[in-house]
């Protein structure tokens, strides 16, 4: 029982800094206003300032994200903190449109060496027995991280001095403390071997693993789609068409998408895995049309309920992705697999960002939003026809 106890204390612990580290991430969503006044940039630029972030997430994941397995889960871990740290200075020191690029970089780099690594890191500390509630404290660090970065970041640059910078001081405070955290948890690689022996990887699975994963990786690349382009476009969106200028709503609506992620992930533990990636699917395609009314007829309910229903069902795919490319993954390679799956989602998160950038010059906020939309319907709605023809197998 003790035993029991102190491994869950583990396991939350060791969510608590991966959420620490996902918050920095999307720290800057609702501050891109605050930096385009300053430094005059386009909203493309705002697009491809956000999609640097996903490009150096995948770098790492292709070049390192089987490095947690040679050399151990803390040394990488502590590397990403290392990478937040710097991105938070960074934008500490940001006098032109070039700190932004550094930052956002470094906070990829972070991403991509916390994402697989802590992903299994956090289900290998929890107690004999427990690998479903690990695994929804794993995704619901990510989710939730990502979900307090823009709260924080817009209530502090609302109602606080230094909008600019008081965000990243803080985020820098919880970096430090998160260390120290990180230090006094235990290292669960057994046999390490030296850095030198990690060779970058290609996009690929074990044989036994490609069933389970081709399903999953749809329903991951669909949801972060969308919360790709919530996050980079939706401040503007408030802006411009709803004269929305207060940076807490801003965060807030942003942090809705992510806080809804997390109840269905929670969800999927009741409708199970096979099920939630087809229902997943169901409710990103309903949070698409509630999109499109928000942006067609204007209407702030509207982007708040489709930040929360699609927040819904992306949690239910996106948990239903990990948990079954996890379980299907041998041992020691399940954080390359499970990098591998991330690869696939930060393609959806960076790609069709700055297709969204591209498209606002010649058609509008709108209806650049409106041919994403629409794209992304079709994508969703095949993934589910695909996820009803070929379900992923139930597990116990």
């Amino acid at each position: 029982m003790d035993g029991d106890r102190r491994g869950w204390r583990q396991c939350l612990l060791g969510g608590a800094v991966f959420a620490v580290c996902m918050a920095g991430t999307t720290l800057p969503t609702p501050l891109y206003g605050l930096y385009q006044e300053k430094f005059g940039f386009s909203e493309l630029t705002v697009t491809v300032v956000y999609a640097v972030y996903a490009f150096a997430v995948i770098g790492v994941l292709l070049l390192a994200g089987n490095a947690s397995d040679a050399v151990g889960r803390r040394p990488v871990l502590l590397a990403g903190l290392g990478c937040a740290a710097a991105s938070a200075v960074c934008f500490l020191a940001a006098t032109g449109l070039g700190w932004l690029y550094a930052g956002r970089l470094l906070s990829g780099l972070s991403a991509g060496l916390f994402t697989g690594a802590a992903t299994v890191y956090v289900m290998e500390l929890a107690p004999h027995g427990g690998a479903s509630r690990a695994t929804f404290v794993a995704t619901a660090a990510t989710m939730g991280g990502l979900g307090c970065g823009p709260l924080l970041a817009g209530v502090l640059a609302q109602y606080a001095a230094w909008p600019l910078y008081l965000p990243f001081a803080v985020h820098l405070v919880l970096v430090a403390a998160s260390a120290l955290v990180l230090l006094r948890l235990e290292e669960t690689v057994g046999e390490r071997r030296p850095l030198r022996t990690v060779r970058p990887q290609r996009p690929g699975v074990p044989a036994q693993v490609r069933a389970v994963f081709g399903p999953a990786a749809i329903a991951a690349f669909v949801g972060f789609a969308l919360f790709g382009v919530f996050t980079s476009v939706s401040p503007a969106f408030l802006a411009q068409s709803l004269d929305v200028h207060n940076h807490a709503v801003s965060g807030l609506v942003v942090a809705l998408a992510f806080f809804s992620s997390t109840a269905g992930q929670l969800a999927v533990g009741r409708v199970g895995v096979g099920r939630s990636l087809p229902l997943g699917c169901a409710g990103l395609l309903a949070g698409l049309g509630l999109l499109a009314g928000a942006l067609r007829w204007d209407l702030l309910p509207l982007v708040l309920l489709s930040a929360l229903v699609g927040g819904i069902g992306q949690g239910l795919a996106f948990r239903g992705a990990v948990s079954a490319v996890a379980e299907a993954s041998p041992a020691n390679r399940r954080a390359a697999v499970i990098s591998t799956l991330f690869v696939v989602a930060y393609a959806g998160i960076s790609v069709p960002v700055i297709g969204v950038g591209v498209l606002v010059g010649p058609l509008g906020l709108e209806g650049a939003g409106l041919v994403f939309i629409a794209c992304m319907a079709v994508l969703v709605s095949t993934a589910a026809l695909y996820l009803l023809r070929r379900p992923v197998p139930a597990r116990p």
